[in-house]
């Protein structure tokens, strides 16, 4: 694992024009971020080594290197899901990657289904503290003390600092900003109305199948993370409707705008 992780990240960082500060992860339909990014570099993830392959449509399976608003980044444009046949090990293959090469901080975005009536469809929710519905752990297994601590604490995996940027930045562009927590399951089914009502009891605001993982191994390695939902669907009492991937796509479409905004703006800051 760790000599697959050093080759990749030699491969990239001797083909990168820049050290990316900031990684950012697009999530199921956003990819509309990358129309604001000055391209200096794609790498399909074929091309990568010990990459594995987006199969999920709306993912479109590169990495771009490039400025935002005058920032150096590097867009995973699409990510790998635990639906998909992989274990959470390769899941979080690039967030592991991305720290080796020297990034430090993580934005993560991902299009979600609300479970609390506050939180409609359309809306922008940064996540505050997540549940682990995954019944499994990226960490499981040996530790390499290389990459993070056997135990760590999580008390804080989203980083306070970044998330006091983006109320104080979204409450500048006037874009209305809901905090709360999300929940990650593993999918790739959409939960039943039993389950959405589970869920909020449980204490979350929203679920996807994503995030989480990413999350614990950004964190595990120091890095700092924000993360950020678009709800496009809604599974709370009287609310739950038909889901399908193809009305996910749509709505994150619909409110990906903001979500670029909001981003863009927070780059320089942080």
């Amino acid at each position: 694992m760790i000599q697959k992780i050093k080759e990749t990240a030699e491969y990239l960082k001797s083909r990168m024009p820049a050290l990316p500060r900031v990684v950012i992860v697009l999530g199921t339909g956003l990819g509309g971020l990358v129309d604001d990014l000055k391209i200096e570099l794609e790498i399909p993830y074929k091309e990568i080594p010990n990459f594995p392959i987006s199969t999920v449509k709306g993912h479109k399976g590169s990495l771009i290197f490039g400025k935002l608003n005058n920032v150096d980044v590097v867009v995973q444009n699409g990510r790998f899901h635990f639906y998909e046949g992989y274990d959470l090990k390769i899941v979080t293959f690039p967030m592991r990657v991305f720290k080796a090469m020297g990034i430090n901080i993580v934005l993560l975005s991902n299009a979600a289904g609300s479970v609390n009536p506050e939180i409609g469809c359309g809306s922008l929710m940064m996540i505050t503290d997540h549940i682990n519905f995954f019944c499994d752990n990226p960490l499981m297994g040996p530790n390499y003390e290389e990459l993070g601590p056997r135990f760590p604490d999580m008390g804080e995996t989203y980083s306070l600092r970044l998330r006091n940027i983006a109320k104080e930045t979204a409450a500048q562009l006037c874009i209305p900003l809901k905090e709360g927590i999300y929940l990650g399951s593993r999918g790739p089914t959409f939960e039943t109305p039993a389950e959405y009502r589970m869920f909020h009891r449980l204490g979350a605001d929203a679920v996807g199948m994503s995030t989480v993982p990413e999350a614990i191994i950004a964190h595990h390695g120091g890095m700092e993370t924000f993360a950020i939902s678009i709800i496009t669907d809604e599974g709370f009492e009287g609310k739950v409707k038909k889901a399908s991937h193809e009305v996910v796509l749509a709505k994150a479409a619909e409110a990906g705008p903001k979500m670029t905004k909001l981003i863009y703006a927070m780059l320089p800051k942080i």
